[in-house]
This record gives structure tokens, C-alpha cells and sequence, in this order.
């Protein structure tokens, strides 16, 4: 199989054009955070994105740790980020992969100590934002790392692994993806997996499952449940999106909805700020203002050249549908990003998109953080 570019398709890497002075620019120069653009909005949480610089190429999922990324990040008030590491697709051995990319990222932390932090709790998060860092949550997107082996969940648990999402968009040996045509359930295993997970006081998160997998997931699970980056498929019918059903049967267990800013949030494939807007609109009706969070499946770096990225995107489109772990909506002329809700201004922007509907400071609060440090409370502990 064609080896493909995973950061930027499984971070969706939130691309912008670029300016004539960036933040990362102007720290650089020795200028203060206010001048560099960096307003503090309290605890901003991105319940999957990436942290890398998309005018770098990389198949790696590890953080691609550079000046700018690190100043783009401080500038756009992250304070911590689910972050993608070990197997997702291709011929790599996902448990070995997994492993891999787990050790790169815990030496990455160390020699960046002085800004990223690894998040084990919610204590760690505060922490983060106390100490100005970044919070890295260490998270997964495809189970096949468990082989047929429940017990490998305690492996991952005790190197720090915290989010783990049952299957990305085909079908494993946990359930069906998102893509699998059978729609079918948690297997056995997933159900024993699922077990463990709680257990371990791990996050079971649902993005990318299908439907029957996702429900059963919430039922059996004896802890809330996630669906950490998503869209609501009321809003826009395409399969990556989730059901009210589904969105119901999360929150109603004290579960977390994240919103992504991804092309599904618009049946064009060229989503804008204000489908989200509307997706996390409809998600609080649904849930309650109280369940839904962001995680936008992208970064905060700017990019330079989007005429070179958009070049090479219908190549990258065809090696993942070849592939088969493309998700319907996924198109040559598609940008895995919102196209006017990206780099380092992305959560101001939409923290004012918000407020320009009505949307009281409080909320706003929830929306950009607190309901996922309130469920995270509610699977790690303090």
C-alpha cells in the first residue's frame, strides 16, 4: 500500500494563508504575548487536534515540535490537546507503531518540558495553564493495537495513553467504523475491551464508529462515554456525522460531544464558521450546553503555500480512498479544515461567532473547555 501523509489527513491540519507578521514571527523578535496577539480566554481544550507545522511534510503521527509551532500554540491560548499517536493504517504492526510513537512523543515532552506538559489527570491540565505550557493528551484512533489481547489496555493505560477511540472509519476487531456497510455492533471483544478500558479509567471515545457501534458502546460502557470529534448528521447527512440517537445516548450518560472543523459539517465539502456554528448549536439542543466541547481535527500553524498543499491534496484524497480508510465527503476539491475558522485566531474567532448568537460568557466557557475538564474529572479523577 502507498504510504500516506497521516499527519495531514488525521489531523486535518487547520491550514490559513499567510500574513505579513504571524505570532510566531513576532515572539520570535523578543515581543510580549499581548503584542504577539495572545489573549487569555481561560481554559481552552481541543479534544483532538494535532500540534505540528503542516508546511512540513511528515508521515509520522509524533509532534513536529518546532519555534513556531510552540509560539502559534501559546499565541492561540491552547491549553491542551487530545493528540493522535500510535496505529492508525497502513503496514506498520499497530501494537509496535503504537509503542513507538508513544516513547517519540515522551521524549519530545522532556526536551520541551518548558513548554508541554503530558496530561495523566485533570491536576495535570491545570497545571498547564498555571505554568503557561501546553497540555498533551495522549490518545489513539484505531484499536487494532489490542490484537486479540483485552490485558494490552493496561500496557497502554501505564504509558500514559488516556483517550481511546474503538476504530476508525472500516471495521476492526472491536466493531465497525463509520465506513463498514454491516453497521454492525461492538464485537465480543470490544465488549471486553470496553470493560477494560473503564476499568483503567480510560476514555472510550466513539468518533469515527458507526451508529450500532457507537450505541452499544454508550449501553454496555459502565462509565460516560465520548465522541470526540464529530459533527451532528441532522445538520449534514454524511456517515462521519452522528445521529441524534447516538448524541443522545452520550450525553444522557454524562458523556462529551466535541464539534470538529472539518469539510463533513457541509455537504459541499467546503465547510465554513458558520456550519459550526450550527453544528454546536444543534448539539446543544440536543445534548445540553452542558456535553458539547470542540475538537477540531486540525492544528493551530498557519500555512504558507495553500496553492502547493491543494496541489498535492487530490493525490492524497486517491492513496486513502485506495486505501479504503476515506470517509464519503472526502473529495479532491475538499480542504480538511474550515476555511475561515483556522490558525492561531481560531478559538477567539469562534468564541465571538458564539457570542454573536446569543451565547452567554458562561457557555461560551463550556463550549471552549470546562465540559471537557468536567468529563475528564469524571473518567481519570482529579
Amino acid at each position: 500500500m502507498t504510504t500516506i501523509d497521516r499527519r495531514t489527513f488525521l489531523t486535518g491540519a487547520a491550514w490559513a494563508a499567510a500574513a505579513s507578521m504571524l505570532p510566531w514571527e513576532v515572539q520570535a523578535r523578543g515581543a510580549t504575548p499581548a503584542e504577539a496577539g495572545v489573549v487569555d480566554s481561560g481554559i481552552i481544550i481541543n479534544a483532538l487536534g494535532g500540534l505540528d507545522d503542516p508546511n512540513r511534510q511528515s508521515d509520522s503521527l509524533v509532534p513536529e515540535i518546532t519555534p513556531r509551532v510552540l509560539a502559534e500554540a501559546h499565541a492561540s491560548g491552547l491549553t491542551a490537546v487530545n493528540i493522535t499517536l500510535g496505529y492508525v493504517s497502513g503496514p506498520d504492526d499497530p501494537f509496535e507503531a503504537s509503542v513507538r510513537d508513544i516513547a517519540a512523543t515522551d521524549a519530545l515532552v522532556r526536551q520541551h518540558e518548558q513548554d508541554l506538559l503530558k496530561v495523566l489527570t485533570v491536576a495535570d491540565i491545570h497545571r498547564a495553564k498555571a505554568e503557561k505550557k501546553v497540555g498533551l493528551i495522549y490518545g489513539f484512533q484505531n484499536g487494532a493495537m489490542m490484537g486479540q489481547d483485552a490485558k494490552r489496555v493496561d500496557i497502554f493505560a501505564d504509558l500514559g495513553v488516556r483517550v481511546f477511540q474503538l476504530t476508525y472509519n472500516p471495521a476492526n476487531q472491536l466493531g465497525d467504523g463509520s465506513m463498514a456497510p454491516e453497521n454492525r455492533g461492538l464485537t465480543p471483544f470490544g465488549r471486553e475491551v470496553v470493560a477494560r478500558l473503564n476499568a483503567r479509567h480510560v476514555m472510550v471515545d466513539l468518533s469515527h464508529s458507526g451508529e450500532q457501534t457507537c450505541l452499544e458502546a454508550a449501553r454496555v460502557s459502565t462509565a460516560p462515554i465520548s465522541i470526540n470529534h464529530t459533527g451532528c448528521r441532522a445538520v449534514t447527512n454524511l456517515p462521519r456525522n452522528k445521529t441524534d440517537a447516538e448524541l443522545k445516548a452520550v450525553a444522557e450518560r454524562g458523556g462529551f460531544i466535541g464539534i470538529y472543523f472539518m469539510p463533513f459539517l457541509n455537504v459541499s465539502g467546503h465547510a465554513h464558521a458558520e456550519d459550526v456554528v450550527a453544528h454546536i448549536d444543534h448539539a446543544v439542543k440536543v445534548c445540553g450546553e452542558d456535553h458539547v466541547g470542540i475538537g477540531t481535527d486540525g492544528s493551530v500553524t498557519q500555512i504558507d503555500d495553500l496553492k502547493a498543499y491543494q496541489a498535492a491534496l487530490a493525490k492524497e484524497i486517491a492513496e486513502r480512498q485506495a486505501a479504503g480508510i476515506s470517509a464519503a465527503g472526502e473529495r479532491p476539491d475538499t480542504y480538511p479544515f474550515v476555511v475561515d475558522l483556522r490558525g492561531p485566531d481560531q478559538f477567539r474567532k469562534l468564541e465571538q461567532l458564539l457570542a454573536q448568537k446569543g451565547y452567554s460568557s458562561g457557555r461560551i466557557e463550556k463550549i471552549l473547555g470546562l465540559n471537557f475538564l468536567r468529563y475528564a474529572q469524571a473518567i481519570w479523577g482529579a
